[in-house]
């Protein structure tokens, strides 16, 4: 076929040999098969930040870091300079994800390097060979679907001990390949100890999770994998090999309203009073 204008760099410098055939194309990225020597592999050409959806993209970037004071003075003021670096950032951010997570013995895809906005990365197939499939594509016996529930609980587990969460784990960002699940797409991936809306994503990632396996072993409908897990990383207990039994206390209590906004009125009455007493001393006291 013919080569991408955004990969024809790449070819120029020998690091793809030839672009097989396009394998998806979404809101984030075009995806293609290629080959580089003897072996096929992915190539993520990320789309520009004006054709892709970013309505929530300070809720992911929240918490991350960087080096560069100028980089970082440059982001926050919008300049063109800084939205380029805070493209490029967002683009590093699922390379550096997937190094962290490749090491810390999480299934993703095998990075092997991001150069013109282009992340190269290895090729998850099926047994025949062709692309795996995607997980909401998939059927499975209640055995195969609380199987691989825990290993992805073991995934989120270990990702987090890595220090990340996902932040969009669903059905549509998990392979699956003849050894399980294989997870994907993270430029969106969060600093779990400095973004504050890093629980919340846990709790919806483990959600989407639990409602996909849900569907053929209903059993995993009760589980609380989320709370468990993250109550035992803020007691700073969680290690990877950690395995969630989905058994968790839900804080059941109501809020009692009432004695809060009594309290409230109570405070709010005190100070009132008090700015009363202000007001009397400064009238009998001129000077």
């Amino acid at each position: 076929m013919k080569t991408p204008k955004r990969l024809q760099p790449l070819v120029d410098d020998g690091l793809i040999d030839e672009v097989v055939y396009p394998l998806m194309s979404g809101k984030e990225a075009d995806v293609f098969v290629v080959r580089c020597g003897s072996e096929l592999r992915c190539a993520k050409i990320y789309k520009e930040a004006v054709k892709r959806s970013f309505k929530k993209a300070a809720q992911y970037t929240e918490g991350r870091k960087t080096r560069n004071s100028r980089r970082a003075r440059a982001m926050e003021k919008g300049s063109k300079f800084g939205r380029q670096q805070q493209e490029e950032t967002w683009q590093n951010a699922e390379v550096d994800a997937l190094y962290r997570l490749h090491r810390a013995g999480v299934r993703v895809p095998q990075p092997y390097g991001c150069l013109e906005g282009v992340l190269l990365m290895e090729l998850i197939t099926d047994e025949d060979g062709g692309a795996a499939l995607r997980l909401n594509d998939v059927d499975m016996s209640a055995e195969q679907a609380r199987e691989d529930h825990a290993l992805m609980m073991q995934y989120v587990v270990r990702m987090l001990c890595a220090g990340l969460v996902h932040g969009d784990l669903s059905e549509f960002n998990v392979l699956v390949d003849e050894d399980g699940p294989v997870i994907i797409d993270l430029p969106q991936a969060v600093d779990a100890a400095a973004n504050n809306n890093a629980r919340a994503m846990l709790e919806r990632d483990v959600a989407n999770m639990r409602e996909y396996y849900g569907q053929f072993a209903p059993e995993l409908l009760d589980t609380h994998c989320a709370q468990e897990i993250w109550a035992l990383y803020e007691d700073g207990d969680l290690h990877p090999d950690y395995a969630p039994t989905g058994e968790f206390e839900l804080d059941t209590h109501s809020a009692d309203t009432d004695a809060v906004l009594e309290e409230i009125r109570a405070v709010l009455a005190e100070e009132e009073a008090r700015r009363e007493r202000l007001k009397a001393d400064e009238a009998d006291d001129p000077l």
